[in-house]
């Protein structure tokens, strides 16, 4: 299932604290734990081009092996790269590849694993949440095994094609089969919460407020 460029367009305006309240409506767990803003103030919205890796020693794969360039090109102008390295302490995305993502037009990358170079990610304002910042190398480290299959990344099922939302208060994950009801729901939460707040400056009390709008 393709979820239309207008849906994904929908979740835009909306924060992953809405959309989560609205995951939990359709029955999907799908926030993910762990992972960390690396370039303050950057969010990303897009369908995800997911990317499986192993992870060794120094030296139990080769160069050809960390293939970075393939997984930038899995990934589709206005996609987020969602990479399951299984939380792995080694970095497989740095500032080079930063730059390659950027200027194909990469909305992000969701990595459960590490990257490095956070000073040329602010630079080029690219949306990076990792689960650690290192300067380690994946290079013969690390082996990609699989490009756009499902994955798991910090503890959420990912399909190729799911829709990505990531900003300051973490990163979720919305199946392509679920994403018109969650969009939809989210974008009535939100409404809800910017009348909540008109009426907590008028005076409302925030208990009134609890009661009144039952998902703020």
């Amino acid at each position: 299932m393709t979820v239309s460029d207008e849906i994904v367009a929908g979740f835009s305006a909306l924060a992953t604290p809405t959309i989560a309240n609205a995951l939990d409506d359709v029955g999907f767990e799908g926030v993910m734990h762990g992972l960390t803003q690396m370039v303050a103030g950057t969010r990303c919205v897009g369908r995800a081009a997911t990317v499986r890796q192993v992870t060794g020693r120094r030296g139990d794969f080769t160069s050809e092996d960390f293939k970075v360039g393939r997984m930038i090109d899995a990934a589709a102008s206005g996609d987020v790269l969602v990479v399951d390295n299984g939380g792995q302490a080694v970095s497989t995305f740095g500032g080079l590849a930063t730059l390659a993502a950027k200027v194909k037009g990469v909305a992000g990358l969701v990595a459960d694993g590490g990257v490095r170079d956070r000073e040329e990610m602010i630079e080029l304002a690219f949306p990076v949440f990792a689960r650690h910042m290192t300067p380690l190398t994946g290079r013969s480290r690390l082996a990609v095994t699989g490009v756009n299959e499902v994955v798991s990344c910090g503890g959420v099922r990912v399909a190729p094609g799911d829709v990505i939302v990531a900003d300051g208060s973490g990163v979720v994950c919305i199946p392509a089969q679920h994403a018109v009801k969650v969009l939809e729901l989210a974008t009535r939460y939100a409404t809800d919460d910017a009348d909540a707040a008109i009426e907590l400056r008028k005076g409302l009390s925030f208990t009134e407020a609890m009661a009144k709008f039952k998902r703020i």
